[in-house]
């Protein structure tokens, strides 16, 4: 019995209680949970709904829990029920409404920990979104590494997830690119707006084998050129280094796009009929303030400029016309001024900002090795680039190390203490716990050992079996809880805090295979189980943060 299956048995004894005193049932919540004591003598779980419940149904609610306690004492898998307190209804299950936790959890294989929370949700997840003019660098890595396990946990949490890449592609960054390239292939000096870094050389050089004329001809002939190919060769490069990280994006939208397709000039004539639209000293503004803005803001210059606002506005009503009923933005350090602004136009528009849009803010990442700040890249110039990072650490060590930490506080990444093999590094300890696993699965069959068809769940019955079934039966709502507030940094840390050490708790005072010579046992049989369950968890956790579970280490 998982933590749900009790908290519905607890509503539904709740129920039967009510409809026997003939309470009023509208008082009911749909839902209700149940939680872990934090003194194991207190109970399995604890349920608060009584207190909850009582004044609102005109009974003392100690009265009311020694009600509740008699019905759930007659459910299957209660072993009893006390009353502690004003109401509070401390559980203990038996030992098989415990045990069947594992069966449960193998049965569900890599599905379990989905659930449905927020199913009939449709989100567009937008993170990253870098200008096509350089190498994904350390700046957007945090946001490539948290967003990718966002949309993961938000997918797990039964929400349906667009992934989606916005490629400002659209400023004067994409001509000073351009401009860089053709400096770089000429062999003159980078323009003083420029960009810099081996990478321009090497871009231009692979136009130019591909387009030898191109150099010396006129800046007015080639450079539309340099624009076109670098643009696209920039982004082909920023696409690969975010597959080798693990990151996906469904859809790669261009801001120009906006532009050219008359996206811009639509959302200002919706944004129109609302009403918050108002021209002054020759420009179109919009009328922000409205709602909460600092400022109104101008979408159209009085010299008939369309400003990066405009296409702001353009791109919320554009995603809202595709049918996505939230909008998630993941924004740098630097953004904070995009939250009021955001959420204004999508008031403007006639949506709740509180519903349709959220703007997630991501703290700076420092690199370092052994506590010194690590050099600038030399391929791009004043930047650690993605790849490099990845180089430096791995995928999973880079991933894990971005993923699980609150995005509330910078990060400083020390090189050196994220890749050593040990236990205090967090994404080697949850690992090896899946690794040692592993070892211990292929002993198991290298004495033909298996778990079998049925397992006896009264056989785990250990102190130590049971605080790692009850672990494991957590992670459904742990899923769901890091899906609600946007926190995939929770599974790391359940990974780490509750599930790792309560297996190696189990495994230290619990001896899963025979010793040599002697028979398997059912007992064997049963916390092969166990040992199964938990590694399913692992590794199901692992993937949501886009971390791999291996095998050997």
């Amino acid at each position: 019995m998982t933590p749900a299956n009790l908290a519905d048995t607890v509503l539904s004894a709740a129920r039967a209680v009510f409809e026997t005193r003939g309470l009023d049932v509208a008082l009911l919540p749909a839902t209700t949970t149940v939680e872990r004591p934090r003194n194991p003598e207190h109970g399995d779980y604890a349920s608060n709904l009584a207190l909850q419940l009582g004044k609102k149904a005109g009974v003392a609610p100690r009265e009311l829990a020694a009600a509740l306690a008699e019905e759930l004492g007659g459910r299957e898998g209660i072993k009893s029920v006390e009353i502690a307190g004003p109401g509070f209804l401390n559980i203990r299950l038996d030992a098989a409404a415990t045990g069947s936790i594992a069966k449960l959890v193998v049965e569900a294989g890599s599905a379990y920990g989905r659930n449905t929370a927020l199913a009939g949700q449709k989100v567009n997840l937008e993170f990253v979104s870098a200008n096509p003019t350089g190498p994904i660098h350390l700046g957007h890595t945090r946001w490539a590494a948290v967003g990718d396990s966002l949309r993961r946990v938000l997918s797990a949490a039964g929400a349906e997830v667009t992934s989606e890449y916005y490629i400002n592609d659209a400023g004067a960054q994409v001509d000073r690119f351009a401009r860089s390239l053709f400096a770089a292939a000429n062999g003159e000096p980078t323009p003083e707006d420029g960009y810099v870094g081996e990478y321009v050389t090497e871009i231009a050089k692979v136009i130019t084998e591909a387009d030898p004329g191109l150099v010396g001809q006129p800046a007015e002939t080639a450079l539309p050129v340099f624009l076109a190919r670098g643009y696209e060769l920039m982004l082909k490069e920023i696409r690969e280094s975010l597959e080798r990280f693990g990151v996906h994006f469904d859809v790669w939208f261009s801001e120009q796009t906006l532009h050219n397709g008359g996206a811009v000039e639509h959302a200002i004539e919706e944004l129109r009929k609302q009403g918050h639209i108002f021209e002054e000293g020759g420009a179109v503004w919009l009328r922000t303030t409205d709602f909460t803005d600092d400022k109104d803001r101008v979408l159209i210059r009085s010299n008939g400029e369309k400003t990066y606002f405009a296409a702001d506005a353009a791109y919320y009503i554009n995603k809202r016309e595709r049918g996505f009923d939230r909008c998630i933005y993941l924004l740098g350090a630097d953004h904070h001024g995009y939250i009021g602004r955001l959420k204004a136009i999508a008031a403007c528009a006639g949506d709740d900002p509180k519903q349709n849009i959220e703007i997630l803010i991501g703290q700076l990442v420092n690199l370092v090795r052994g506590g010194q700040p690590v050099r600038l890249s030399k391929r791009a110039g004043n930047i650690i680039t993605l790849d490099e990072l990845v180089e430096a650490v791995g995928s999973d060590a880079a991933r894990y190390f971005l993923a699980r930490s609150s995005t509330d506080s910078a990060l400083t990444m020390d090189i050196e203490e994220i890749t050593r093999h040990a236990p205090d590094n967090e994404v080697y300890y949850v690992q090896y716990a899946h690794a040692r696993i592993c070892s211990l699965l292929r002993n198991a069959a290298d004495i033909n050992l298996t778990r079998g068809d049925d397992l006896d769940p009264a056989l785990l019955s250990h102190e130590r079996e049971n605080n790692l079934l009850k672990t494991l039966g957590q992670f459904p709502a742990v899923v769901a809880t890091a899906a609600e507030l946007r926190e995939p940094h929770r599974i790391a840390v359940f990974l780490e805090e509750r599930v790792a050490p309560d297996y190696h708790r189990f495994q230290e005072a619990c001896r899963v295979l025979p010793y040599a010579g002697d028979e398997p046992t059912d007992l064997n049989r049963a916390r092969l189980w166990l040992v199964e369950a938990t590694r399913t968890v692992l590794a199901n956790g692992l993937d949501l943060l886009g971390v791999s579970a291996p095998e050997r280490m």
